[in-house]
């Protein structure tokens, strides 16, 4: 019998893999009221009747996402339902497989135009469905949806599916989708990493799987000259906001494309050299180019924190390097908590001895410059990276920041990272920190100078003998180094008093981690602060007590914050510790024999044990939403997307820059979040008058 139970989606897609974040609250709203109940077998059951079909059908979570994609379909796009058949069937040799959507095309009526597939709620599975009906049915458009996630494909041929950024409206054409012309404006309003919830590192993933396995070329090496041409291309377009984006496929020809992305990562070498050399070329095929940047062109990879392509890069050096000698790069959130700790100043400069990609510097100047900005009393926009800045936020990365590391493709990465920030100079070298007295091998190097030579002239003025490339002057270091692998070379250990045994002999082979330790504490001047990240074991074991009487001896220890064990995953399970240390000085740090240290160990996992990061949920911190209803109303801010899907509210927090907040208890976020770590130490700093606090 026939009831007026009301029934909600979000109960009917409880313990589905299906969303409704795709989807409008009218829309959401419209079908929940047109909602059926019906006792079947004793229980209460939902059924509706399909806009499409024209009768009642049982209302499964499928449904449900089709009957509202129908509405989309109908709605947005003016497709009538007498185009459109539900459950199509489509041939394959004998067998028959049941299509969710086709729209038949508007001049040959029984020929499908746009097929959708909403079966298969992942991705993956659900595009290679979405390819074998467009294959067998020959329809040129292919959409994908869980009502979370959303994609859209031209099927140019049975081997290629490009993404096009959305689908032509009833009375379109495909191609005046792909030549409409884009500004910087539009690509902040349609950024697919929004708008189809996707992070960059899954479209890498997707092309990956779709045409760069196969390609054979150096996966690395082409998307790297990708993302640093559509970094350009946005740069360009972010400083002159009428400028039509060029990494973009207006309907050109695959050869036509090519040329034109090639000519565009010919400009961007020459405002960021030393990245590139001068004939480097993209290897790509123009049909491989030409997918790749059809993945690529609707993502907006500047934000105010660099974190969208952050993460690429990561990605993209962890695969081509495997976590060789433990070079893993270091959670950002744990290292803005060293950078609040540490607290840099405008005039105090800073290194980084094991680099990576350069999260500590790139997050260092973040710091530094919100100081600058705050002074001028300017604020921090959503396309913060992008914009160009006051003089003295340039002065201070060209001037004041330093990276150094031995592996190549991370020296790369890390001087795009600090090209853009210091708006095309940088002083991040290539470098072997443990081993500077064959420093003169590299610098002296022709090919080497043409690329690093005006970083290492100012770096060499930091040396505290201008002869020794040894000791440096440095304020503040901040550092994760590799911790596998042994140094062997007696050479090398020789240089070091941590080389030797407690009895003074010098021992065959020392972690790689110890020696960054003494070696760190080499490049601090007098009162010069440090953060290192170090195995655990290192603060534990009775068989190091060598090492930590030696830091003892160097300098003050400030703190040791103990790392959750799952902050490194995937790539290791190591457990971690951040040790702080501020070197004596009868100014600055005055030795005493007895002094407080602050400890502190992190409680929140920030990640699951598989290496996934887990994000603050809205229901976490309630008095958290009408702050960022307040702050959202800039048409910039992704945050105003968000808000238009009411079912998100009670999702993910979001930071005023539209950014998923990482849940850890290492500092406050924006002061959306509670004081952490970082504000616990700041205050004990205070306490202890300790030199760097409160400037």
């Amino acid at each position: 019998m026939e009831e007026t139970i009301k029934m909600i989606l979000a109960d009917i897609l409880k313990d589905s893999n299906y969303k409704l974040t795709q989807f409008s609250a009218e829309k959401v709203k419209f079908l929940e009221e047109n909602i059926i109940v019906r006792e079947t077998r004793g229980k209460d059951t939902p059924y509706i009747n399909c806009l499409v079909r024209k009768k009642e059908i049982k209302l499964t979570p499928e449904e449900a996402v089709r009957q509202l994609y129908v509405m989309v379909l109908m709605q947005d796009f003016g497709y009538p339902t007498d185009r459109m058949e539900l459950e199509y069937a489509v041939s394959f040799g004998r067998e028959k497989k049941r299509a969710d959507i086709v729209i038949f095309d508007r001049d040959k009526t029984t020929s499908p135009y746009i097929m959708v597939e909403l079966k298969k709620p992942k991705l993956k599975d659900g595009k290679e469905q979405l390819k074998s009906y467009c294959n067998a049915t020959g329809a040129p458009i292919g959409i994908w949806s869980n009502g979370d996630s959303i994609s859209f494909y031209h099927r140019k041929d049975p081997n290629y599916f490009e993404d096009i950024p959305g689908i032509p409206k009833e009375d379109q054409k495909l191609s005046e989708i792909l030549s409409e012309r884009w500004t910087i404006e539009d690509l902040i309003e349609k950024d697919k990493l929004v708008t189809e919830r996707k992070s960059l590192k899954d479209l890498i993933l997707e092309m990956e799987d779709e045409v760069l396995a196969n390609a054979g070329v150096d996966v690395f090496e082409e998307l790297f000259k990708l993302i640093f041409t559509k970094l350009f291309d946005e740069l360009e377009s972010g400083r002159n906001r009428s400028r039509h984006l060029e990494f973009r496929n207006y309907g050109d020809t695959e050869s036509e494309l090519k040329t034109k992305i090639q000519r565009l990562f010919d400009q961007s070498k020459k405002k960021w050299e030393g990245v590139f050399t001068d004939d480097a070329k993209i290897m790509l095929t123009p049909s491989h180019l030409s997918v790749c940047v059809s993945s690529l062109q609707d993502v907006k990879l500047f934000n105010s924190n660099l974190d969208v392509v952050d993460e690429a890069f990561e990605y993209l050096i962890n695969k081509s390097s495997k976590g060789e000698k433990g070079q893993y790069f270091t959670p950002r959130y744990v290292i803005d908590m060293c950078v609040k700790m540490l607290n840099p100043h405008t005039d105090e400069t800073i290194i980084d001895t094991a680099a990576g990609s350069c999260g500590f510097p790139v997050h260092t100047i973040f710091h530094v410059w919100e100081k600058i900005l705050e002074a001028k009393g300017l604020d921090k926009s959503h396309l913060f990276t992008l914009e160009e800045k006051p003089v003295e936020c340039l002065d201070y990365v060209r001037d004041k920041v330093f990276a150094i590391d031995f592996d190549e493709k991370a020296v790369r990465v890390g001087r795009t990272l600090n090209l853009i920030a210091g708006d095309g100079q940088t002083n991040v070298l290539h470098l072997n920190t443990l081993d500077w007295e064959r420093w003169d091998e590299k610098t002296e190097d022709e090919d080497w100078q043409d690329v690093y030579f005006e970083g290492w002239k100012k770096l060499k003025k930091l040396r505290a003998d201008k002869n020794s490339n040894r000791d440096f002057g440095f304020d503040i270091l901040m550092a994760n180094p590799p911790f596998a692998g042994d140094i062997k070379e007696s050479r090398i250990l020789a240089k070091y008093e941590l080389g030797k045994k407690a009895n003074g002999k010098y021992q065959t082979k020392v972690g790689r981690d110890i020696l960054f330790i003494e070696r760190n504490l080499d490049f601090l001047k007098p009162g010069g602060r440090m953060a290192i990240v170090l195995p655990q074991g290192r603060f534990n074991n009775s068989s190091d007590k060598q090492i930590r009487d030696f830091i003892a001896e160097h300098g003050r220890i400030l703190a040791v914050v103990g790392l959750h064990g799952n902050v490194f995953k995937p790539h290791t399970g190591t457990k971690t510790s951040v040790l702080f240390v501020q070197k004596w000085d009868d100014q600055l740090c005055p030795k005493v024999e007895d002094y407080p240290i602050f400890f502190a160990t992190m409680q929140e996992p920030s990640k699951d044990n598989s290496g996934e990061k887990i994000y603050l949920k809205r229901k976490d911190f309630p008095e958290a939403k009408a702050k960022m209803v307040a702050e959202s109303g800039d048409v910039q801010d992704p945050t105003t997307h968000y808000e238009s899907t009411p079912q998100n509210l009670d999702e993910f927090l979001l930071d005023s820059h539209g950014h998923l907040i990482v849940k850890h208890d290492l500092f406050n976020h924006d002061g959306l979040t509670k004081d952490g770590i970082a504000e616990a130490f700041l205050e004990f700093a205070k306490k202890e008058k300790l030199s760097f606090v409160g400037k």
